[in-house]
């Protein structure tokens, strides 16, 4: 293997947890819902699924306990914001907060132990193919299904009448509630979507990215989901895009380091979390707003009586 094709490897698999968090986290703002604890959600998925997967030798059982676990924290944040119409961003934060926490007592009694890797699933004749052979052809399940999950929920949000009705809601709830729609199950669903892909993104980090578990080994990546999600305002297509354009940010930076060019490492390590604020920068410079955003992203929902 070139060390080319080590560099996108390695940019595919930083770059895939990146994208399910945020592909999450898009279908719970389009339905008008700003859920700020992907970070603690992304946490719990990585240590119930780890802890799964070790205490029951069995990686398909850690993926979907990672999932769960994601779901279940969400459906704590939706039991506040929608049962009790709290603040979003506070309830949020709090969730984040207490994941962090709680992800840390479920992990320390694996901190140190190990899991197998992941078997790519490889073509045979393409997967040996130079340069781009292993890039397109031998990948992890997680990989192609990330891909697939990009292409569903963008056909989901445009070609559904279901997808419709979730972007209706978000974009204006009242007028939504008027015409009958069931508002707050139609948000309830996409939260728990979010907390599922939140926690299958942790999954991956445990079980297939790092194969460990450590406190704190998130580092900042549901945060990045959350301004990926700004940065592409609001469509699935440019998720993919700024998933990747952040991996390859993260991967390259490591390099660097490792290259030794005489800047400090820790200029090197906000490098990627630079690229995010001047993109958000960017984007704001160039169209003076938060383009695509839901017209009621943030705001509770109370029902008139």
């Amino acid at each position: 293997m070139t060390t080319f094709e080590a560099i996108l490897l390695t940019i595919v698999t930083a770059s895939t947890p990146l994208l399910i968090a945020a592909m999450g986290e898009l279908v719970a703002e389009r339905s008008g819902v700003l859920n700020l604890g992907v970070e603690g959600m992304m946490a719990m998925g990585a240590a119930c699924s780890f802890a799964a997967a070790v205490t029951f030798d069995s990686t398909l059982l850690g993926v979907f306990t990672g999932i769960l676990a994601g779901a279940l924290m969400a459906s704590l944040f939706a039991l506040v914001v929608l049962g009790f119409a709290a603040n979003q961003v506070g309830s949020g934060l709090a969730l984040t907060i207490f994941g962090l926490g709680l992800s840390g007592l479920i992990g320390a009694p694996f901190v140190g132990a190990r899991r197998d890797p992941v078997a790519p699933i490889e073509v045979p004749g393409l997967s040996d193919l130079p340069y781009f052979g292993r890039l397109f052809f031998g990948q992890d399940l997680f990989v192609y299904a990330s891909i697939a999950l990009t292409i569903v929920v963008a056909l989901y949000l445009v070609r559904t009448r279901s997808g419709l009705r979730l972007r209706s809601v978000g974009e204006n709830h009242g007028s939504a509630h008027a015409l009958g729609l069931p508002v707050r199950r139609i948000r309830f669903l996409a939260i728990i979507f979010g907390g599922a892909c939140a926690g299958l993104a942790g999954a991956y980090l445990a079980l297939v990215y790092t194969r460990f578990w450590s406190p704190g080994m998130i580092a900042g990546r549901g945060w990045i989901a959350l301004a990926l999600v700004v940065f592409a305002a609001w469509r699935p297509a440019w998720v993919l895009v700024g998933a990747y354009i952040f991996g390859a940010a993260t991967v390259l930076q490591l390099h660097a380091q490792a290259a030794q060019f005489g800047v400090p490492s820790q200029l090197l390590s906000a490098v990627p979390y630079l690229a995010t604020i001047l993109a958000l920068l960017l984007l704001s410079l160039r169209h003076g707003r938060a383009i695509g955003a839901p017209g009621s992203l943030g705001a509770p929902f109370v029902p008139d009586r």
